[in-house]
C-alpha cells in the first residue's frame, strides 16, 4: 500500500479527489472535476500537512491509517485555511485529540473562527524549522498567495515543496498523483485557468513568494490541487506562475462580444478576419454569452491583446459583458492592449460604459473605438478593420 502512495522517502499521498463538484468556489466550472491534496510524512513524529474537503473524511482517514496504522498524528501543518483544504480539520482533532496544530499568526484565528477548535499550538514565522525525526521542515510565509495567512512547508532532506494553492491546477486525479506516472497534458490548460481564475489578483505577492524561494532546491512540488510536479515538469510550473504573475501576455488577441441578434457579433468576426489578416495568429473569439467567464480570463491572462464589444441593454454595458469587466476589474490586470467597439438601436451607452472601464483599467488604449447603429454597414466594416489593424500594428512593436 505504503508504494502506491508514496511520494519520496516517507512522504506519501493521501489527497482525494471530487468529481461530483460542478463549480469550484460555485462560480468556475469543473469538467475534470478536482482534487483536493493532502500528504503526510511518516517520520519518529508523525505529521500531516493540510487536511480535505470534509465530504470526504472517510476516505481521507481510511488513507491515512493504510500508512500509520493506530500511531498517532503528531502535527496537523496547516499551508491554507480555505475549506477545500481546512475542512477536516475538526474531525482530525476529534480522532487525533492531542495533536499539535501548525501554522502562523494569520492560521489560528481562521482555525477557531471556522471550526471552533482550540488546543495545542506550534506558530511559525518565516524561516522557523520543525523536527520530526530524521526530516526537518522549514517555514516560509506567502501571505496573500491568496489568502493572508498562506505558506509553504520545506522539506530538506528530500527537497520536496508543500506549496498549498501555488502551482495548483483544476482536475481531478486519474488514479495516480506523480507526474511522471499519469497523463498530464489537461493540467496545463487547467492550471492557467485555475491561476487567472484563483489567483490571478495577486500578482506581486506571487513574485515576491516566486524570489523567496528562488534558491531552495526542488525535485517535487506538492500543491494542494493536481500532480506532484517532478523532473523538467518543476521548472515549467514555476515559469508559468511566473508569466502569469507578471501579466506577461504573448502576441494574440483575444476578442470578446456580447450580442443579443447577431448584429455586434458581425463586428467582432470583421475585427477578428482582419486580425488573422494582418497576420495574428492568435485570435480567439468568444461570445460572453457562451464561454464561461473562467476560460475567457484564462485567455486574456495569456494574450496581450484585447478587444471587447457588445450591444447597448437598457441603457447600460449588456449584463454578461458587464459582469466580465467586473471581473477583469477583479484582479488588477496589467501591460495589456486594448480596443473596444459597441453597438445601439436608439440610444448609445455600451461604447461610453467601455470607455469607463478603460479609463479605470489603465490599458494600453489602440486604435478609434467603432460605434454602430442597429446594423452592419460598409462604413462599419472599415472602422472595425481599422481597429484590428492598429490592434495588430501595436503588437508587432513588441516584437521588435
Amino acid at each position: 500500500m505504503k508504494d502506491k502512495t508514496r511520494v519520496k522517502g516517507n512522504i506519501h499521498y493521501v489527497g482525494v479527489n471530487d468529481r461530483q463538484k460542478h463549480l469550484f468556489e460555485n462560480l468556475w466550472p469543473l469538467p475534470n472535476g478536482v482534487s483536493y491534496n493532502s500528504y503526510l510524512i511518516d517520520d519518529e513524529k508523525v505529521a500531516l500537512v493540510d487536511t480535505v474537503d470534509v465530504c470526504y473524511f472517510e476516505v481521507f482517514l481510511r488513507k491515512i491509517r493504510n500508512i500509520i496504522g493506530d500511531r498517532p498524528i503528531d502535527y496537523l501543518i496547516i499551508n491554507h485555511m480555505e475549506p477545500d483544504h481546512s475542512g477536516s480539520i475538526r474531525l482530525i482533532k476529534y480522532y487525533y485529540p492531542d495533536i499539535t496544530i501548525v501554522g502562523n499568526r494569520q492560521t489560528f484565528g481562521m482555525v477557531e473562527g471556522f471550526y471552533g477548535v482550540t488546543g495545542n499550538r506550534y506558530v511559525v514565522n518565516d524561516g522557523d524549522t520543525l523536527e520530526l525525526g530524521e526530516y526537518k521542515l522549514s517555514f516560509y510565509l506567502t501571505p496573500m498567495v491568496h489568502w493572508p495567512e498562506t505558506m509553504m512547508t520545506y522539506c530538506e532532506e528530500e527537497e520536496v515543496l508543500f506549496s498549498g494553492d501555488a502551482f495548483g491546477c483544476f482536475g481531478a486525479l486519474g488514479g495516480g498523483f506523480i507526474d511522471a506516472a499519469i497523463n498530464t497534458d489537461m493540467y496545463w490548460e487547467e492550471m492557467v485557468r485555475y491561476y487567472s481564475n484563483i489567483v490571478g489578483k495577486y500578482g506581486n505577492p506571487v513574485q515576491k513568494a516566486l524570489a523567496k524561494l528562488s534558491g531552495v532546491p526542488v525535485s517535487a512540488i506538492c500543491s494542494a490541487h493536481g500532480p506532484v510536479w517532478t523532473g523538467d515538469n518543476i521548472e515549467r510550473v514555476i515559469s508559468i506562475y511566473a508569466k502569469l504573475s507578471c501579466y506577461d501576455g504573448d502576441e494574440g488577441v483575444v476578442v470578446v462580444y456580447g450580442s443579443m441578434y447577431g448584429n455586434t457579433e458581425q463586428m467582432a468576426e470583421a475585427i477578428a478576419a482582419e486580425l488573422s489578416a494582418q497576420g495574428v495568429k492568435n485570435v480567439i473569439v468568444h461570445n460572453v454569452s457562451k464561454s464561461h467567464s473562467s476560460y475567457i480570463l484564462a485567455d486574456i491572462f495569456k494574450y496581450r491583446g484585447l478587444i471587447v464589444g457588445c450591444t447597448t441593454y437598457n441603457a447600460q454595458l449588456y449584463p454578461e459583458m458587464e459582469a466580465l469587466l467586473s471581473k477583469i476589474s477583479g484582479r488588477d490586470m496589467k501591460n495589456r492592449c486594448f480596443g473596444y467597439f459597441g453597438s445601439f438601436c436608439w440610444a448609445g451607452a455600451a461604447v461610453k460604459k467601455i470607455a469607463e472601464f478603460a479609463e479605470k483599467s489603465k490599458f494600453e488604449l489602440v486604435g478609434q473605438p467603432v460605434e454602430m447603429k442597429q446594423a452592419m454597414k460598409e462604413e462599419t466594416y472599415s472602422q472595425c478593420e481599422a481597429l484590428a489593424g492598429a490592434m495588430a500594428e501595436k503588437l508587432k512593436t513588441y516584437n521588435l
